[in-house]
């Protein structure tokens, strides 16, 4: 197992703290999970949540890693691991009736991406 580790790298990119609720990125992230780096990429391209926009993005920076650090072809490449996790909540208040306030929570994640070649053996 260890000896087919080293012929096929995993590529790794991260974006953290972003200003979307884990919840809302993980629907897009279950959506890409598995797929190869092309189809995700149109997949996300063509999907009305926000979320996709920084998934698409952050699928696109570890393919450039592959092809820069480790001269993999972006096209060959699939996504085997995405991962999403809850950042720290920015807390904020809201006026409401008769002097009250309202805690209103803005959610952050931290979204992870790991990439492998796809493998041709069938």
């Amino acid at each position: 197992m260890a000896a087919a580790g080293e012929n096929t790298p995993t590529v790794r990119a991260s974006a953290r703290y972003l200003r979307v609720a884990p919840r809302k990125a993980r629907l897009v992230a279950d959506q890409v999970r598995g797929l190869p780096v092309t189809q995700a990429r149109e997949l996300l391209d063509f999907s009305p949540r926000g979320a996709a926009r920084d998934i698409a993005k952050l699928i696109d920076s570890a393919a450039a890693n592959a092809e820069h650090n480790h001269e993999l072809v972006a096209e060959d490449l699939r996504i085997a691991e995405i991962r999403v996790d809850e950042g720290p909540t920015l807390r904020r208040w809201r006026p409401r009736a008769r002097g009250r306030a309202t805690r209103i929570d803005k959610r952050t994640s931290h979204i992870t991406v790991a990439l492998k070649p796809t493998e041709d053996e069938e």
